[in-house]
């Protein structure tokens, strides 16, 4: 079974959420507002925002970041790596991290620093079936 869910802030030709079975695949978030606009700060709010953004979209499945098990950082300037990893873990506090990459590329959509995918074990596939 497949179940979308879309909640993102951005618009674009995607999916925010994606069920295949027990995982969900949370597309690309970024630190953007509800109006689609980079929130100011640079690099540690951009992170924190994007992660909340994540969060979002978790929890219309009833999921954490408890459920994730790995994330993907994608930074438009690898210098930024240690402001992006101070942000994390900042945010993610004394829970558990997920398995994580960083990777170096050239340019992000809306002028975004980072953005942050991840993939959540879902048992159930707690989507419940709902298609947004």
């Amino acid at each position: 079974m497949r179940t979308n869910i879309d909640i993102g802030t951005a618009k674009g030709a995607y999916t925010s959420l994606v069920i295949a079975g027990d995982i969900g695949f949370v597309a690309g978030q970024g630190g953007l507002d509800e109006s689609s606009s980079v929130v100011p700060g640079g690099i540690e709010a951009e992170t924190a925002t994007a992660l909340g953004n994540l969060e979002r979209v978790l929890a219309e499945v009833d999921a954490t970041l408890a459920d994730v098990v790995s994330m993907t950082c994608y930074l438009a300037d690898l210098d930024d790596w240690a402001a992006m990893d101070a942000a994390y873990r900042r945010y993610f506090g004394d829970r558990a991290l997920p398995a994580r990459t960083a990777v170096g590329v050239a340019a992000l959509p809306f002028g975004l620093r980072v953005e942050i995918t991840a993939t959540a074990y879902l048992p159930g596939g707690r989507g419940g079936g709902r298609l947004r």
